[in-house]
């Protein structure tokens, strides 16, 4: 008898169109490899569709807020199923920039600096770029994913429109100072302590708001950069207690390597930055799939 696995994608965050083709990636994946599949477009509730199919395992494909946020993991803990990816509490955490952030320090790797502020307690340009120490700095959301609500600011003007845009998403922004570099992303797969990083990925943009990057693997890396970058995913991984695969996004130049982001539910197609980073390695996508889901049969609830 075959498993039944069920497959959520879509959602109503911002990233819904990209979840769902992460979705239909992961159905394709899943039926070649002989799972009976189910596909389930998600709008906040998860419930019935579980009592209908009662699948053996759930393959959470959304991205953004109410998919890779916890909401989602914490429903089907209490339906008792077991489902792909980090738990309810490494989901929020990464799913939340600050408290990221926050826990970076605290297990001593390096990014950005920062601040952060709600609407009501606003600080101008002038006083967070004197404070950082930097003139371009990046203003993010605190719980969006993506690029989404993301700015790069050079100038006061800049930096409100960028604050206007980031409040219209949440009430807390966070802000950095830009740090020049090569963008990389470390992808590891697997579950403590059998922890494996792929090729690391380089992302090359026309601009920062490009919507597409071209995948360099392995990226273009010095030894002591690879070395640190490397050391830094794991570290991560492992402190944050992350589950089956997480894509790890970096900023490295010359003198240093800097963290940005955990994505604990990254696009999920076969060009995408997991996709691209398993072929690497000779990972085929189906393989690759049906190891996650594997990884999650392992933790009957």
């Amino acid at each position: 008898m075959s498993i039944k696995a069920l497959v959520l994608y879509g959602g109503t965050s911002k990233e819904r169109d990209l979840s769902i083709k992460s979705g239909k990636a992961v159905s394709n994946a899943l039926k070649a490899k002989g799972y009976d599949v189910i596909e389930y477009d998600f709008q906040n509730s998860i419930e019935e569709v579980v009592k209908i199919h009662k699948p053996d395992v759930v393959f959470i494909a959304l991205h953004g807020k109410y998919g890779e946020d916890g909401t989602v993991q914490g429903a089907l803990e209490i339906l008792s199923v077991p489902y792909t990816g980090s738990s309810v509490s490494a989901s929020a955490l990464c799913m939340n920039r600050l408290f990221s952030k926050f826990m970076f320090r605290e297990i001593e790797v390096k990014t950005p600096s920062f601040t952060y502020f709600s609407k009501d307690n606003y600080l101008p340009y002038s006083y967070v770029s004197e404070l950082l120490g930097n003139k371009m700095l990046v203003i993010k959301p605190i719980d969006q994913g993506a690029t989404i609500g993301v700015t790069i600011a050079g100038d006061e003007k800049t930096y409100n429109e960028g604050l206007s845009r980031a409040f219209e998403l949440t009430y807390t922004v966070l802000v950095e100072e830009y740090i020049k570099g090569s963008s990389v992303t470390v992808v590891l797969i697997g579950n403590y302590p059998d922890i494996h990083v792929l090729p690391i990925v380089e992302k090359v943009k026309e601009n920062f708001y490009d919507s597409g990057a071209r995948h360099i693997i392995p990226a273009r890396l010095l030894p002591f950069q690879k070395s640190l970058t490397e050391e830094y995913a794991r570290r991560i991984y492992k402190e944050f207690n992350l589950r089956d695969f997480a894509c790890i996004d970096m900023i490295v130049n010359e003198n240093d390597v800097y963290v940005l982001e955990v994505n604990t539910i990254p696009h999920f197609t076969e060009t995408s930055l997991l996709g691209d980073a398993a072929k690497a390695e000779n990972i085929s996508f189906e393989d690759l799939v049906d190891f996650v889901v594997q990884e999650a049969l392992q933790r009957k609830l």
